[in-house]
């Protein structure tokens, strides 16, 4: 690592729009941000990727350090604070992949994926399964509206009732819901179709 007077002139540089300052920048504190992003890395996100985005940041915002601590501390604060945000998004957002399904859910999809016949029987409880999964990563007022209108069969009057809201956000929320669960679904089976 270059010592902070050489990164400061290198932040000098940058911020006067140098771009082989830059680059030497980048290149300077690469080591120090692949490290810290192989320690905070989110599951599903590619490393280069999300240093590629720090470093975006980090240019972003070069002309806020203030150099009052030394460049890689502030360096690492942006990595560190980039990481997390990821984390949170993916936890917002959960992606359902074939290998969180049990066989019969996977059976399942691939019946899907394949045919457009009813279900058997014994894929009746799976899909039961499915649809639960699926709900998972639905917010909770979206799921509450699912359940409500498709499990337990109430009308929209009924889920205004129990819920206190308008006929319209009712309808709105089982949309948005009913599409989320269409997306992770096409996804699911064209995955399999893929696989196959």
């Amino acid at each position: 690592m270059a010592d902070d007077r050489v990164l400061r002139e290198l932040v000098s540089a940058a911020l006067r729009q140098d771009d082989d300052a830059a680059r030497e920048l980048v290149a300077a504190l690469y080591p120090l941000v692949a490290k810290l992003v192989r320690a905070h890395r989110p599951a599903r996100s590619a490393e280069e990727d999300l240093c590629q985005m720090i470093f975006i940041k980090v240019m972003q915002k070069l002309s806020q350090f203030s150099g009052k601590v030394p460049l890689e501390h502030w360096v690492s604060r942006v990595a560190i604070n980039t990481c997390i945000n990821q984390i949170q998004a993916e936890k917002a957002r959960p992606e359902l992949r074939e290998a969180d399904l049990s066989e019969e859910q996977a059976a399942v999809v691939q019946n899907l994926a394949a045919t457009t016949d009813e279900l058997a029987p014994d894929q009746r409880f799976a899909s039961r399964e499915l649809v639960d999964h699926l709900m998972l990563a639905l917010k909770p007022a979206e799921r509450l509206v699912m359940d409500l209108l498709y499990l337990q069969q109430r009308s929209v009057a009924e889920i205004q009732e129990i819920t206190g809201w308008s006929r319209a956000l009712v309808k709105v929320r089982a949309f948005r819901a009913r599409q989320k669960m269409k997306k992770r679904m096409a996804i699911m089976t064209a995955r399999e179709t893929n696989e196959s």
